[in-house]
């Protein structure tokens, strides 16, 4: 009876682990999924932080850098003439200083062959050629374009316009002292120019943007050198006149 046993097949071994371990894989494949999701969601948080710093900055630089050009390009305030300045003008028998037009506007350039219709000699403001006066020399040897001096006039430079000595003007001394202003390396935009129209009786005007100050053909050497330091002070490249940083040396 022994031999004539049938022996009991055994069900397959993994005819019940299959669903398991599906079941795992797919677990697994899902928590990589989200770990691969955290992790995108944290690189582009990362990316957006940094992008965002990297606008800060830029604005930052670009303000710095507009702070930067408007420093060096700023125009300091017009002054006005020093006790010291006026008393010496008083003393030496200059006139008042005087602003020639209540109303004055830059920038106003002449057509070719227009008259620019000057009233004062010599002009402080107006219409003017649109090139100014040679920056070099400063100390000009003969008379320039007026219109062109009215443009320099307008960057914010000082001219003292002068009669020559033999023209019934200021002495020689004066002159070496003017000569001597306009070139002090510290004076920026500071001429020195002749100009035998100047009004009856006067050897020296000393001018600004619409500011002028004339002086007779007596005035001394020290009192020529005081006044014009002080238009310098005062009123080369300032706000003074309407574009006050452009003139050289400014």
């Amino acid at each position: 009876m022994a031999a004539n046993k049938k022996k009991r097949k055994r069900p397959p071994a993994t005819a019940t682990a299959a669903p398991a371990i599906s079941a795992s894989s797919a677990a697994r494949r899902e928590r990589k999924s989200e770990a691969r999701a955290a992790r995108a969601k944290a690189e582009a948080q990362r990316s957006r932080r940094r992008t965002a710093r990297r606008a800060v900055t830029f604005v930052a630089l670009g303000a710095l850098a507009v702070g930067a050009v408007w420093w060096v390009n700023r125009v300091a305030g017009a002054r006005s003439l020093s006790p010291e300045v006026i008393a010496t003008a008083q003393a030496a028998g200059c006139a008042e200083l005087r602003e020639p037009s209540a109303e004055t506007t830059g920038g106003q350039h002449l057509a070719e062959g227009q008259d620019p219709g000057y009233t004062e000699s010599p002009a402080t403001s107006g219409l003017h050629d649109p090139t100014w006066l040679p920056e070099d020399p400063r100390v000009k040897t003969g008379p320039v374009d007026e219109t062109q001096a009215v443009h320099t006039l307008e960057h914010g430079s000082v001219i003292a316009y002068y009669r020559a000595p033999g023209e019934g003007g200021v002495s020689p001394e004066v002159l070496d002292r003017l000569a001597a202003v306009a070139n002090t390396e510290s004076n920026p935009a500071t001429y020195t120019i002749p100009y035998p129209d100047l009004p009856e009786g006067s050897g020296l005007a000393i001018t600004a943007w619409n500011k002028v100050m004339t002086c007779p053909a007596g005035i001394t050497a020290d009192q020529a050198g005081t006044i014009v330091q002080g238009f310098v002070d005062a009123y080369a490249c300032t706000s003074n006149a309407p574009e006050g940083g452009a003139g050289a040396g400014c």
